[in-house]
C-alpha cells in the first residue's frame, strides 16, 4: 500500500510505499534462518534415534564445544561478508594466535590469562587491520587481498614456529579448564562464543553504523551517496573479523592439546561455508550473525553426526558442497523474486 508524507525542511507531499502488516507466521517462515534451522533439528534428531549416545550428556558438551570455535569465527566473517567482501586469512590468523599464546604461557608463565586473552585480541586485531587497510586503500578485492595475507601469515607462523609446539601441559591448568568446566551445563569457552553472538547481534540491530553495513553490502555506491564512510565501515569490518579470529585463537589453545606452525590449516573454507548457509548472502547486504552461528553448528554437527553413523569421510564434504550450493541458488531465487514483487508494486504505484 502507499501513503504520502512531506519532505524534511517543507515542500510538496511524496508518495512512499510502506508495507502491508503481515502475518507473524508469514515473517517466521520468510526468514532466512529457518531452512538451516530446520535442517539442523532434523540431523540431530536422525542421528539421534540411529544412535542414541549422540545426545548423552557428554555428546552434547561434546557437540558445543566442537563448535565453539567455528561460531566465533563465523560471526566475524559474517560482518566482512555482509559488506560485499570476504576473509580468506582468518585460519592463519587464528594459528598465529593460537601459537602466541601458547608462546606467552611457555615464556611467561605468570602472566595473568586476562593479560593473554587482551594481548591475543589485539594480535588478531591488528593482523585484521591489516587486511582492511590494504582492501580500502589499495581498492583492491578482498578476495585476492585475503588470499595472499592467507599465505604470508602462514609463512610468518611457520618460520616463527617451525617444528616447535606447546602442549596442554604448558599452559596454566585454569586456562585448560576453559574447555572441561561448564555453566549449567554448556562449556565456559561456548558461553563466551553466545556472549559474542549476542553482542555482535545487538550492535548490527542497533548500532547505525552496524546498520551501515547492510547498506554497503546491498549497494556501495548509492551508501556513498547517503553519506556512509564506506572505507572506515569495511576497515573496521575487516578489524572487528580479525579480533574475533584472536579470541578464537586464544579458545583453540585452551581446547586443543596442541598448537602449532599447522593449526588452523584450512578453516578459512569452513568458516565461509558456515557464514553461506547460515543465510548470509555471498553477494553481500543481508544475512545476520546468529544465522552463521548456526550455520556454523549445523557444520560442526554434520560431522559429528556424519562420524557417528560411521558415514566415510568423502560424504561429509560432499554434504557440506552441496549445502553452500544450496544456500546460493536458494539466496539469488528469493533475491529474483524480491526484485521482481518490487518492480509489479511500483508498476501498480504507477
Amino acid at each position: 500500500m502507499t501513503g504520502t508524507t512531506t519532505k524534511p525542511g517543507g515542500g510538496g507531499p511524496v508518495t512512499v510505499a510502506t508495507e502491508r502488516t503481515t502475518n507473524p507466521i508469514a515473517s517466521i517462515v520468510r526468514l532466512r534462518e529457518l531452512p538451516v534451522t530446520v535442517a539442523l533439528v532434523v540431523l540431530v534428531l536422525v542421528t539421534y534415534l540411529a544412535n542414541p549416545l549422540f545426545l548423552s550428556a557428554q555428546g552434547v558438551k561434546d557437540l558445543l564445544l566442537n563448535a565453539t570455535i567455528m561460531i566465533i569465527l563465523a560471526v566475524g566473517q559474517a560482518l566482512v561478508i555482509i559488506t560485499r567482501n570476504v576473509d580468506l586469512s582468518v585460519g592463519s590468523i587464528l594459528g598465529l594466535v593460537a601459537f602466541a599464546t601458547g608462546t606467552m604461557f611457555a615464556t611467561m608463565p605468570q602472566l595473568p590469562i586476562i593479560a593473554v586473552f587482551a594481548i591475543a585480541m589485539l594480535l588478531g586485531a591488528v593482523l585484521g587491520a591489516i587486511n582492511g587497510a590494504l582492501v580500502t586503500i589499495a581498492k583492491v578485492p578482498a578476495l585476492v587481498i585475503t588470499l595472499g595475507t592467507l599465505y604470508i601469515y602462514r609463512g610468518l607462523n611457520n618460520a616463527w614456529a617451525g617444528g616447535t609446539q606447546y602442549f596442554a601441559d604448558d599452559r596454566p591448568d585454569a586456562f585448560g579448564n576453559l574447555s572441561v568446566d561448564t555453566v549449567l551445563g554448556f562449556p565456559v569457552i561456548t558461553l563466551i562464543a553466545i556472549l559474542v553472538v549476542v553482542v555482535v547481534a545487538v550492535y548490527m540491530a542497533g548500532a547505525r553504523s552496524g546498520r551501515d553495513l547492510y547498506a554497503i553490502g546491498s549497494d556501495p555506491d548509492a551508501a556513498k551517496l547517503f553519506g556512509i564512510p564506506v572505507g572506515r565501515r569495511v576497515f573496521l569490518a575487516f578489524l572487528a573479523n580479525g579480533l574475533l579470529a584472536g579470541l578464537a585463537g586464544v579458545l583453540y589453545a585452551s581446547r586443543f592439546n596442541s598448537v602449532g606452525a599447522t593449526t588452523g590449516s584450512g578453516m578459512e573454507l569452513d568458516v565461509v561455508a558456515a557464514a553461506v548457509v547460515g543465510g548470509v548472502a555471498i553477494f553481500g547486504g543481508s544475512g545476520s550473525v546468529a544465522g552463521a552461528a548456526i550455520g556454523a553448528i549445523l557444520l560442526t554437527t554434520i560431522t559429528s553426526a556424519l562420524t557417528a553413523l560411521r558415514v566415510d569421510k568423502f560424504w561429509q564434504q560432499a554434504i557440506v558442497g552441496i549445502l553452500i550450493l544450496a544456500a546460493i541458488i536458494i539466496d539469488r531465487v528469493a533475491s529474483l523474486r524480491t526484485a521482481k514483487k518490487l518492480r509489479m508494486s511500483e508498476a501498480r504505484d504507477v
